[in-house]
């Protein structure tokens, strides 16, 4: 389901074939909620709490997580955007962040605008990230630069990015052409938006708690024209990370609510129809718990595959520079051998000649040869298979 702007009114839901008899309003003066039902969360924070704390020390006792885990970005990219109707893959969205520098993305090959876009989505979290890194807090000024960031380019750019709604919105079932949810009203959202980064700086809320209410507050708010799901999901993984629950930004969770999309957007609807604040925390504790438990396997099967590699890169190149080469391809598993002789640190003599040793053992894939001014494009398939969905 994806929002669709009108100009009417919530009490006047009507778009043009849609039905309105099941659609649910934004939920005014219940947040945040009075109250949770602790008891009844008591054991799932527990268990997820655990969860994500296995999670988080296998996270420590990497190498280089930053560099190990940066394909699980875009594979986040990929199956968040695909939630909201934009279709690509992770080949794609590497091959792509391969052939163009960031700054020349104004001047691209023709690209498939919906690679283009879901490449958007991790440029934007990186925003996020490094924000919260220079210590910044959340501010409705950074949740819209990252929208400004998400929507900057392609179709995206005539969605009115960084800016909030000016007409209603809905959330809309394509296929049984019938709105589901109607967010607050562009009037009002100035005042729901004050009242979540309130809520999130400064709510004495376990974090675990907080982050289930904020992420459904944002949602139900749905302040902008285009790319809310996508940004509230970023939240989650921000929020996570600024609170210290895991100590890298490396924490994904729309495997889990892309197969559970029913569940989850009825659990958030409920929340508006009948206050179950509760029952959706329910819901996000063992969200969380679960894609606690895929990601560290994922994480332990990215490590192996690591040290792995390390000792066959090493007897294969016979080079002081296989354990760069490593961190380079893992960082990077589809490249450019120019880009590869210009960052991957190694001496330029060396780093040319290292991509075809590669491929002759069969760790490499040649994706495109190189000719003329068009360099060569490699592929490192072992860790391509792990991170596909």
């Amino acid at each position: 389901m994806a929002p669709q702007s009108s100009d009417l009114k919530p009490d006047m839901p009507k778009i043009a074939g849609m039905k309105a008899d099941h659609a649910v309003s934004y939920h005014f003066d219940a947040f945040p909620p009075d109250q949770l039902d602790i008891t009844a969360l008591y054991k799932l924070i527990a268990h997820t709490t655990d969860a994500i704390a296995r999670f988080d020390q296998m996270l420590k006792g990497m190498h280089n997580s930053e560099i190990l885990l940066a394909p699980l970005r875009n594979q986040e990219a990929v199956i968040s955007s695909r939630m909201e109707g934009t279709i690509s893959t992770i080949d794609e969205i590497l091959q792509y962040e391969a052939e163009y520098d960031d700054h020349k993305h104004g001047a691209v090959r023709e690209a498939r605008h919906e690679v283009v876009e879901t490449w958007l989505y991790q440029r934007a979290l990186k925003t996020g990230q490094k924000a919260l890194s220079e210590g910044y807090s959340f501010t409705e000024f950074l949740v819209r630069q990252m929208h400004q960031e998400l929507l900057s380019f392609g179709r995206g750019a005539e969605k009115t990015p960084g800016l909030y709604k000016t007409e209603q919105n809905f959330l809309v079932d394509k296929i049984a052409k019938e709105i589901m949810f109607i967010p607050i009203s562009p009037e009002k959202l100035e005042d729901g938006m004050q009242k979540l980064f309130l809520y999130m700086n400064n709510a004495e809320e376990q974090i675990l708690l907080k982050t289930a209410i904020s992420h459904v507050e944002f949602e139900a708010l749905h302040p902008f024209q285009d790319g809310n799901g996508r940004i509230g999901r970023m939240l989650i993984t921000l929020l996570l990370w600024q609170h210290k629950v895991i100590s890298q930004p490396h924490f994904y969770i729309s495997g889990y609510l892309e197969e559970h999309k029913d569940e989850y957007i009825e659990r958030m609807r409920r929340v508006s129809s009948h206050g179950e604040w509760t029952q959706w925390c329910a819901f996000f504790l063992e969200m969380l718990e679960q894609q606690a438990i895929r990601n560290l396997t994922i994480t332990e099967k990215i490590q192996h595959l690591y040290e792995d590699m390390k000792i066959q890169f090493s007897s294969i190149l016979s080079s002081k520079w296989s354990i760069q080469a490593v961190d380079y391809i893992f960082a990077n598993p589809i490249f450019l051998n120019t880009k590869f002789v210009r960052d991957s640190g190694i001496h330029k003599a060396s780093a040319r000649k290292l991509p075809p040793l590669l491929e002759k053992a069969n760790m490499l894939k040649k994706l495109r040869p190189g000719t003329g001014q068009q360099a060569a494009i490699y592929g490192f398939e072992p860790l391509l298979e792990l991170v596909r969905v």
